[in-house]
């Protein structure tokens, strides 16, 4: 256990103290912040392209009652189009737009006739549709003499309310009632941790391959050996390796935040109220504040005591598995990077596949596909956590984590005869046939 703390401790220390990895950890946070502010000066740009638009209402519907909006400016006209384009030097103008009367009441299309040198955007198009669209229903209701309030009380916005059929909850009742979003915010969380899972396991394993490839072809492990057995220096480099990875994660987690923050600050730019100035265009404020307040109070009542332990333990197995079996490849292969590309295929195909899988899981977490997937070893480590925040059955953790327990095990026993072969082989490219080999070969 010495020497493997030895080399724990020298694949972690090596790789930590390197320039590059100290630049790219603190560079990285900084990016995104910039990357963060870049998009949002995107997002929130509007274009500085007003038009002045001359309306011609020839039925009256609108009632020369319109209000400019974003970089569109509106006047009412009686004239016909060729006396506005004979006037036009005198009141210049940007656009004509010619609305005919609706000669059946009952019509639910008209067109409208927009003439300009310069075709309108897509936003703006949208925009002036959307304001003659209501405009011409105003004047519908006026025509048919119909109470618009009334109108407005037909709509009914439903919503679906969840309740469980017998009372689990506490002495009140209020325990584990679910809310309408409750199933809303465990799929966004469910697919964050999976996806987390998922760029954590693949980066972290290709960069166990990439380290023995190179120590290989500089014979650094040829000195190794002679001091170390062969399964403690690949262990030793996967939990280094690994908890390189989980250093950069935990200063990336607290530096990201405050780099984010630190740039909005900076810019005048609130991400978060950007979200809520789009929402507030389909939904009112005090809806967009209750819908904030539900998220919360969804988050706050999770259990985070089995969700935050159960997505370590899934973490540690799915990289165990993963990292172990890319090292193996990795002491397979040499510096030719086209047999390495083919001999990781089958390991990176389930990945790939746990991750199309866990998009299956958010949305149907209780599906037989969801529910076999998060057990088999191979998948737990991205399913399952995508589906611990709907709260899966007990049996169904507990199962899935022994038998990943198991095959991390046996993955490990895999690679070990793998890698005492294959990293003291050289000027003979690996195959499967030759790594089948080297698996049956007796110690």
């Amino acid at each position: 256990m010495e020497k493997l703390w030895l080399i724990i401790k020298r694949e972690y220390l090596t790789r930590v103290t390197k320039p590059s990895f100290i630049l790219t950890t603190l560079l990285a946070p900084i990016a995104i912040g910039l990357f963060l502010v870049v998009v949002g000066l995107i997002m929130s740009y509007q274009g500085d392209d007003s038009k002045e638009i001359v309306i011609v209402d020839q039925g009256n519907m609108l009632e020369r009652k319109i209000r400019d909006q974003r970089n569109m400016y509106f006047r009412f006209s009686d004239q016909s189009l060729e006396d506005i384009l004979a006037k036009r030097p005198e009141a210049p103008f940007d656009a004509v737009l010619i609305i005919p009367p609706l000669r059946e009441i009952e019509r639910t299309r008209h067109t409208i006739f927009y003439h300009a040198d310069e075709q309108l955007d897509i936003d703006g198009m949208i925009a002036l549709q959307n304001i003659i669209e209501d405009k011409i229903r105003d004047y519908k209701i006026r025509t048919l003499n119909l109470d618009a309030d009334q109108l407005a009380q037909l709509n009914t916005q439903i919503t679906l309310d969840p309740e469980p059929l017998q009372e689990t909850g506490d002495i009140d009742g209020q325990g584990s009632n679910p809310s309408p979003i409750t199933s809303v915010v465990a799929a966004a969380l469910g697919g964050l941790m999976g996806f987390v899972m998922y760029m954590i396991v693949f980066i972290n394993g290709m960069m166990v391959m990439r380290s023995v490839m190179e120590e290989k072809m500089n014979r650094i492990v040829e000195v190794m050996i002679s001091s170390v057995r062969p399964f403690y220096l690949m262990m030793g480099k996967i939990l280094g390796v690994g908890g390189v990875g989980l250093t950069q994660l935990l200063v990336w987690a607290i530096l990201i935040p405050l780099v984010a923050g630190g740039a909005n600050l900076l810019f005048g730019f609130d991400s978060q109220q950007m979200v809520l100035d789009e929402a507030s265009t389909e939904f009112a404020t005090e809806d967009i504040e209750i819908l904030i307040s539900q998220v919360s109070s969804e988050l706050s009542n999770l259990n985070w005591w089995l969700i935050v332990p159960c997505f370590v333990l899934f973490f540690l197995g799915g990289y165990i598995i993963y990292s172990s079996l890319f090292a193996g490849i990795g002491s397979a292969v040499g510096d030719d990077l086209a047999d390495s590309q083919a001999l990781t295929l089958p390991i990176m195909i389930p990945v790939i596949l746990a991750l199309y899988i866990m998009f299956v899981a958010i949305r149907v977490p209780n599906s037989s596909l969801a529910v076999w997937s998060s057990i088999f070893p191979l998948f737990s480590p991205i399913v399952m956590p995508a589906r611990l925040a709907f709260g899966p059955p007990a049996w169904q953790i507990i199962l899935s984590l022994v038998l990943l327990v198991l095959a991390a095990i046996f993955c490990v026993w895999i690679s070990g005869r793998i890698y005492r072969i294959g990293i003291l082989m050289y000027g003979k490219k690996g195959s499967f046939k030759e790594i089948w080999k080297w698996v049956r070969s007796k110690d």
